[in-house]
This record gives structure tokens, C-alpha cells and sequence, in this order.
């Protein structure tokens, strides 16, 4: 008898966004003549910069020749793109990494899943509420919780609230904690946190022995230069913290599929017994192990984001989800309701109306204006009461929705 992995069967709904995705496949057969506008999941819709693109195709060519081809590469990743990786995103800002302190993955929502691999079961997990939800669904896996309440929490779980009544900054735990998910610029909110909070942060850990897992994947949004960009811009950082970085949305690599964890050599788990062990050493292993390299065609593409050229076309991009951003974030504003984010990060967080909960709000926007987009408590029970945008759609659409949002009873 093949006996399934049960925890599976705690998680209670479905993955958030195929359940956004099925009450819009719905209204949308029933209603053939209305346009939707998805301002909901997170995918971006420029295309690849030209210098991307062109150092795809090269690549490409490339594997086609007999001098030129490449068979399995480096798991780790190629040492052209972890040098440039190591120059422009940490050297740039004061930090000093080595090259075995990168791995280059296939994206960041894979990374901030599996790490949890490389952890006692035992170990408890401190989460933001509300959440990206995958840090919690995986634990939820690996059999590190137990079952949810009727509010959504699942027990073993140690939540941390993000309200207006905190500034959406989290309070330290008041139980003792192994594991603490943080994300700035935030998935949700799209808030972001001080360095001398963040300063905090990293003696707290270093007090409980606690490792943070810092998913930095928005940090490219950042438009206010007090704001950090990476954890290991504070000083001790790297004895107590490994940090998440994406290509997907900064590069548009949604589709492409390249981003890298950085864990440091001076990261220590321990042994049941005490004794120190080299997290780097542990996720090598893992990682050599179930991953076979991201494809040289894809990562000769995101060096190629570090060009000159590369640089201005990727920051051009961005700059046009910004401004996606601030039209939101003053379209709303302008009609009354209660906005957070979308200054250093492409989401916009705000308030629903009424006190419509967030599924409420979802089904009134769908089926009155035809915008979609994410219920707050999808993101966890801090969320209800809330509702997400994405700054990542086209302008045309943007600006579409924000004048059929003023026209909602």
C-alpha cells in the first residue's frame, strides 16, 4: 500500500492564485463579452530587454556549434554570471561575497520553498501575517505544522501580524523561534523596512540563534535610497541570514526562469548536540544533488542584465512598472480608499471599502468592473480586510482600470 505524505491534506484551500484563476475562468464563459483586466498575479508583461534578448540568442547559436556547446554546466551556476552577480548587486553596496556563496536557481519561489529541506522538523518557524504563501504551504508539507484553526493559522506556527495599527512592520516573537521568513520590499503589502530596523532584526537572531530567510526578490523597486537593498548591508548579517534574489520580475524572467540564494560561509545550523554545521556546505549538498543548473542560454541572458546597456534597459522597465504604480496608488487615493505601498515596491496594498471582506471585494470588482485582483486573506488572516494590486500590468490597462474603479456602487 503506497501511503500518501498526510500533511498534504492540511492545507485547506487550494494554491491562492488557482483559485483566483478559476472564479475568473468562471465569470469569463459566463460572460463572453466582458474584457477582464488582470491586475492580480504578479507576472509581468514588458517584454525581455534587447540585450537580453540578443545575448539569448547568441547563447543559443553558440550551443549549436561543436566548440560551442555546453552539456551540463556547474550547479552552482557559471562563474561568468555569480562574478557579475557578486560585483553589481553586493560589491556596489559596500558587501563582500565569495563565489561559492551564490547558487544560481530557477527562481525564487523554489528557493524560499525548499531551504526549509535543510532543517530539523523540530525547528519553529516564525512567519509575517500577512504572507507570501509558499514559505508557509511548504512547511506546512514537510510536516512542520499541524492542523489550521478557523481562522487560517496552523498550529506550530509562530505568526507575526503586519497591520496598520504597527505600521506593518512585525513585532519580534514572543516565543522562541529557529526559522523567521522576512520579505522587503514585502509580498503583500509592498512596505519596506529601515536599516536600523533591520539592524534589529539581525541582533534579535543573533540572540536566539535564529537564522533569518531574507527574500529579497523586489529589491530592484526600490526608489528611496535610505532603504536597503540587501540584508547584508548590516553589519553581522551573514552569521545569522541567507538571502533570496529573483531575475523574474526585476528582468522580466518570469518566463525564463533565473534567480540565486546567497548563503554565507559564516552561516552555522546546529546538530541535535550543539555543534556548529555550514548551512552553505548543507545547501551545496542539496543542490548538487536534485538541480541540475539552470540552462547556459539563460544564464548568459542575465549576464547580459549587467551590461551598460543591459542596466538602462532593465532599469527602463522598471521604471514603467513604478509608474504603473504611482497611478494606482494615486487613482485610489483620489477615490478615498486607504493605500499602502507601491513607493518602493510594484504592489499596492489597500483598505476594502465597506468592510467587505476580502473575497467580497474580489467578487465586486470582478463582476461590477471587470478588474481582478489578490484578497488580502489569501495571504494569510492579517490580510482579511484587505486587497492587492499589481503595478505589473500594461499602461494602457492600468490607467483602463483605475477609471472603471470609479465607477464601482
Amino acid at each position: 500500500m503506497a501511503k500518501i505524505n498526510e500533511n498534504y491534506l492540511k492545507l485547506k484551500a487550494g494554491y491562492l492564485f488557482p483559485e483566483i484563476s478559476k472564479r475568473v475562468k468562471a465569470f469569463s464563459e459566463a460572460n463572453p463579452n466582458k474584457t477582464i483586466i488582470r491586475l492580480g498575479i504578479g507576472d509581468v508583461t514588458l517584454p525581455l530587454p534587447p540585450s537580453v534578448v540578443q545575448a539569448f540568442k547568441e547563447a543559443v547559436e553558440e550551443m549549436g556549434t561543436q566548440e560551442g556547446f555546453k552539456g551540463y554546466g556547474p550547479e552552482q551556476g557559471y562563474p561568468f554570471l555569480i562574478e557579475k552577480i557578486l560585483e553589481h548587486d553586493f560589491l556596489s553596496r559596500g558587501v563582500k561575497l565569495e563565489i561559492d556563496e551564490i547558487f544560481v536557481s530557477d527562481g525564487s519561489k523554489c528557493d524560499t520553498g525548499n531551504i526549509q529541506e535543510i532543517f530539523s522538523l523540530d525547528c519553529k518557524v516564525a512567519v509575517t501575517d500577512p504572507v507570501y504563501p509558499v514559505y508557509v504551504d511548504t512547511n506546512v508539507m514537510a510536516g512542520r505544522t499541524g492542523e489550521a484553526n478557523e481562522n487560517g493559522r496552523y498550529a506550530n506556527l509562530v505568526y507575526l501580524p503586519c497591520t496598520k495599527e504597527n505600521s506593518f512592520q512585525p513585532e519580534f516573537p514572543k516565543e522562541k523561534v529557529d526559522l523567521i521568513y522576512l520579505c522587503y520590499p514585502n509580498n503583500p503589502t509592498g512596505t519596506t523596512i529601515t536599516k536600523e530596523r533591520l539592524s534589529e532584526w539581525v541582533k534579535f537572531a543573533k540572540a536566539n540563534q535564529a537564522i533569518i530567510l531574507y527574500d529579497a526578490a523586489y529589491e530592484a523597486f526600490i526608489t528611496e535610497s535610505h532603504i536597503p537593498h540587501s540584508i547584508f548591508e548590516v553589519e553581522g548579517a551573514k552569521e545569522v541570514a541567507m538571502e533570496f534574489r529573483s531575475f523574474s520580475k526585476t528582468a522580466g524572467f518570469t518566463g525564463t526562469r533565473c534567480a540565486y540564494l546567497v548563503i554565507p560561509k559564516e552561516l552555522k545550523g546546529y546538530t541535535k548536540n550543539g555543534e556548529k554545521i555550514s548551512l552553505n556546505q548543507l545547501w551545496n549538498r542539496r543542490h548538487t544533488t536534485k538541480f541540475n543548473g539552470v540552462s547556459y542560454p539563460v544564464q548568459k541572458a542575465a549576464a547580459a542584465c549587467y551590461s551598460e546597456q543591459g542596466k538602462k534597459e532593465v532599469q527602463a522597465n522598471i521604471h514603467y512598472y513604478m509608474e504603473n504604480a504611482r497611478i494606482i496608488r494615486e487613482g485610489l487615493k483620489t477615490q478615498g480608499y486607504e493605500v499602502y505601498g507601491g513607493v518602493n515596491a510594484p504592489y499596492i496594498w489597500l483598505k476594502t471599502p465597506n468592510n467587505l471582506n476580502s473575497w467580497e471585494f474580489f467578487d465586486k470588482l470582478l463582476k461590477e468592473v471587470q478588474v481582478v485582483g489578490t484578497p488580502g486573506s489569501g495571504f494569510g488572516p492579517s490580510g482579511e480586510g484587505y486587497f492587492r494590486l499589481s503595478a505589473f500590468g500594461k499602461r494602457e490597462d492600468v490607467q483602463e482600470a483605475m477609471e472603471r474603479i470609479k465607477k464601482l456602487s
